[in-house]
């Protein structure tokens, strides 16, 4: 069995949900190989959400990050037990090293675009092929050679409004994603952040929302 099929079935078999593999030239220096993990959020959970998130929302949401977090670790440590070398990218952090821009070290859903686990919608959601945006993502480079595709699938959006009506920010500009669309063609992360700051407070510190996915019928598709 290869490194990369081990990586893969060990991940599994820990409660990730799914993962692919990519190559880029704009990671990490001397680790061009990347790992895209997806973690499944509870639809239970996501489905309370009305027009605010949820205490139980925030918890979960923090708790699946630190789930990503530790899964990346531990993938880095099985590869450099193989001999190689990694980096992980948090599940949630902004660097914003120029300024305040909501960025950080990596994308994960183009990560996750390029290893052909899903695409993008008009929310800006990264769009899993079988769970819709009902996800969260992680990111791991590493100098391990993995056999990488690195064909990103086309968006299956259906190209509705229902979350650009939804969304109480307006931070969504209803705009169609394809690889290459700058974010801010599609979605204002300015916005949105300072809308749930304001609004939201008293929960979490208006670090969550989960309107827009909540109301994404790409999860009611799945679910038929």
């Amino acid at each position: 069995m290869s490194i990369q099929q081990e990586l893969k079935e060990f991940l599994l078999e820990k409660g990730v949900a799914d993962v692919g593999f990519f190559k880029v030239e704009d990671g990490e220096e001397a680790l061009p190989y990347g790992v895209s993990i997806v973690a499944r959020l509870s639809e239970e959970i996501v489905d309370e959400i009305e027009d605010e998130p949820t205490h139980t929302y925030f918890n979960h949401y923090r708790n699946v990050n630190a789930f990503i977090d530790s899964m990346l670790l531990q993938a880095g440590m099985f590869l450099q037990r193989k001999g190689y070398r990694y980096v992980t990218v948090a599940a949630s952090q902004s660097i914003n090293k120029d300024g305040w821009n909501y960025m950080a070290r990596f994308s994960h859903k183009k990560g996750a675009c390029l290893a052909g686990l899903g695409s993008i919608g008009r929310n800006s959601l990264f769009l899993h092929n079988e769970y819709g945006s009902y996800v969260r993502l992680g990111t791991l480079f590493t100098d391990c050679p993995f056999e990488c595709d690195n064909t990103p699938a086309k968006s299956v959006c259906t190209g509705c409004d229902i979350c650009v009506k939804a969304c109480p920010a307006h931070a969504i500009k209803g705009g169609d994603w394809a690889p290459g669309t700058p974010r801010e063609e599609i979605f204002d992360p300015e916005a949105c952040s300072q809308y749930m700051k304001t609004k939201f407070q008293k929960i979490g510190r208006g670090a969550v929302c989960g309107i827009c996915m909540k109301v994404c019928p790409m999860n009611r598709a799945k679910e038929e």
